[in-house]
């Protein structure tokens, strides 16, 4: 059984007014969740990996990115990458995840 976390990062450098940060976070939040019991459902059989991580945020232009933040099998990411494709978020280029403030 693979153990399945989700983790909504949020830029915090973004500083739009306060409602308009809080709905964009809470979406983001809500996004996270149903993507985590997705995939956990998917990968619920799954014996060639025990953890999967992944991180989804928005990027400048407020589309969602997605990044498999730890180690595990080419396959799984294909996995999650096509589930995030149907759902219309973008693959997370780049190695900025740390540049926050």
């Amino acid at each position: 059984m693979t153990s399945v976390t989700v983790l909504a990062i949020v830029d915090f450098e973004a500083q739009p007014e306060a409602a308009l940060t809080q709905v964009m976070t809470e979406r983001l939040e809500r996004f996270a969740k149903e993507l985590q019991i997705d995939l956990a459902k998917e990968l619920r059989d799954e014996k060639a990996c025990d953890e999967l991580v992944v991180y989804i945020s928005y990027n400048s232009h407020y589309a969602i990115r997605w990044m498999v933040v730890n180690d595990v099998q080419e396959f799984i990411i294909d996995i999650v990458g096509r589930k995030c494709a149907r759902l219309g978020y973008i693959a997370w280029k780049g190695v900025d995840l740390y540049n926050f403030r």
